[in-house]
């Protein structure tokens, strides 16, 4: 099969539909345009800058910023050029982001929509040449002058399926980032296979988590790329709500964290009780649930989405109430995001879906799941000894722990390397645990854990709603919660202890990664010189 590449799809809806919107950005407060014909125009001068450069062949160019227009141009633009682009998390630290650019050897830094750029800039090498964003431009050349006077490359440049487009690096939750490397072919294959599979056709997109993650990329970016769709941003937290309800696109990707966010905001308004005695009659139903999905903007929304993480049972079934139907999605940055999905006419709570076209699937003796296709990496970038680790005789060993039942159907049941063993010598899965207790709304957050002690021990952060609770509320909760949870494990996984802990996990104090994982490791560096002393404390802590 021959794949179109993403800069031939530019070309094709640049040609076939140029006046159409494809790029719409909120900026203090006011939605920005941009249609495929300008879109291109941007990509082609900004390419024809680069290339007067000169820089040498397969250099690096380093892409810093939210999403934005501009982040989407600049990186076809760098495609378009000839060069590999290397996307960068916006809330990296100045530690971090100096790791990065160093061992990516970056040639170039564009430098866009940031919180506190002050506190990374000293991250930045003080001889690598910026280039920064119209709207949320630093001390650098800015993108509108650089470009003032450039002739725009005129031809249809495209670039070899088998060349190296990008180097993602991953967000880390088990240790340093790693530089995953793609070729233009397994964007290509990826996502034309993708895209058929869950029929997309020009739908509408809205662009909120990083880019630089491959799930965004892969859905948004290419998606709508592939799909000649349209793509909304968020402004920022602050607009975040309205700027989806504006939008109301036809494709939503949310992480749990943002449906737990969700449900929240809708139970302060319409708490639980009240929200069953209406859901129970048949036409104020209806209205209700179109209210609500119409206020969250979702009212358009025919394929719904939850992956990076895992999704509570509970939650998924919650909005299936409302009628919000949530597939979980499952992939990695190492098979280009490409690897199982629900689709919407199919969904299996509790499972992450079934295994997309051309995608195989099994699992070894120990059930860690191994996915081998034609998009796998090309392998990390500079570290061939955790490449041959990583991909073993053709097959991708994710490192997490399944079940695949007779329909094909694929339930994660735990991280291969998360186990850890108790004072007893036995061995714990954290994952299926956590997602039990994750039930109890007054949750936002929480690790299980367990090293040195005989039973597992639950370290948890209080949600909104359990901020607002008083100490024997949450002690009650909680004690329920271990009533209803522990007979369904079995006997070495029990909860002992649940400590409620008084500090936020957040990617700026670096518990969470930029897609909102927990670092284990981290968690378990500040908190485990506690766990004796808590494990012989109150059944619920509060620290």
């Amino acid at each position: 099969m021959n794949y179109l590449s993403p800069l031939e799809m530019l070309y094709k809806w640049e040609q076939e539909k140029p006046n159409e919107i494809y790029l719409s950005q909120p900026i203090e407060g006011v939605w920005h345009n941009w249609t495929w014909k300008e879109v291109a125009e941007e990509v082609r001068k900004m390419a024809a800058y680069i290339k007067t450069l000169d820089m040498p062949q397969g250099s690096k160019i380093a892409l810093l910023s939210k999403n934005c227009a501009h982040w989407m141009m600049t990186d076809m633009a760098i495609m378009m050029s000839g060069y590999v682009s290397v996307p960068l998390y916006p809330n990296l630290n100045a530690a971090s982001l100096e790791k990065i650019l160093n061992h990516s050897e970056a040639k170039l830094l564009f430098v866009g929509k940031l919180d506190d750029y002050a506190i990374m800039k000293p991250g930045v090498p003080a001889d690598l040449p910026c280039i920064t964003f119209p709207f949320y431009s630093e001390d650098y050349p800015k993108w509108n002058d650089v470009t003032k006077d450039i002739a725009p490359i005129q031809e249809n440049i495209i670039r070899e399926a088998q060349d190296l487009a990008t180097i993602i690096y991953t967000s880390g939750t088990t240790g340093d980032p790693k530089g995953v490397m793609h070729k233009f072919f397994n964007f290509s294959f990826a996502t034309t296979h993708a895209s058929e599979a869950l029929r997309l056709n020009n739908e509408s997109f809205f662009s909120y988590l990083p880019l630089c993650h491959i799930a965004e990329r892969l859905l948004v970016q290419m998606g709508s790329l592939y799909a000649g769709g349209k793509v909304y941003f968020a402004e920022s937290l602050d607009t975040f709500a309205a700027n989806l309800s504006e939008a109301s696109p036809t494709v939503f990707l949310g992480v749990p964290r943002i449906w737990t966010k969700f449900q929240q905001g809708i139970l302060s308004k319409l708490p639980q009780n009240k929200l069953n005695i209406l859901l129970s009659i048949p036409i104020i139903s209806t209205l209700i649930k179109s209210k609500i999905k119409k206020g969250l903007g979702l009212n358009k929304a025919t394929n719904v989405f939850t992956g990076a993480a895992p999704t509570p049972i509970s939650l998924i079934k919650w909005f299936a109430r409302l009628g919000i139907n949530i597939q979980e999605a499952y992939a990695m940055t190492e098979n280009t995001c490409y690897s199982h999905v629900s689709y919407n006419d199919n969904i299996n709570i509790g499972s992450v879906g079934q295994a997309l076209p051309l995608c195989d699937v099994k699992l070894s003796e120990r059930k860690e799941i191994l996915i081998k296709h034609v998009a796998l990496m090309d392998g990390y970038y500079k570290d061939e000894e955790e490449t041959s680790k990583t991909i073993i005789n053709g097959w991708l060993h994710t490192g997490d722990e399944g079940e695949i039942d007779s329909e094909g159907f694929l339930m994660i049941t735990g991280r291969v390397k998360d186990l850890f063993k108790t004072s007893k010598g036995k061995y714990v899965a954290p994952s299926p645990i956590e997602m039990k207790l994750s039930a109890n709304k007054n949750i936002e957050q929480v690790c299980v854990v367990g090293i040195g002690v005989p039973q597992p021990i639950a370290i948890v952060v209080l949600s909104e709603r359990g901020k607002l609770k008083n100490r024997e509320d949450l002690i009650n909760s909680f004690t329920t919660t271990l009533q209803v949870v522990n007979p369904k494990l079995d006997g070495h996984e029990k909860i002992h202890n649940i400590i409620i802990v008084k500090e936020d996990w957040t990617v700026e104090n670096e518990l969470l990664t930029p897609t909102m994982k927990i670092k284990r490791n981290a968690i378990e560096k500040i908190y485990q010189s506690n766990y004796v002393s808590w494990y012989e404390g109150d059944r619920i802590i509060l620290s």
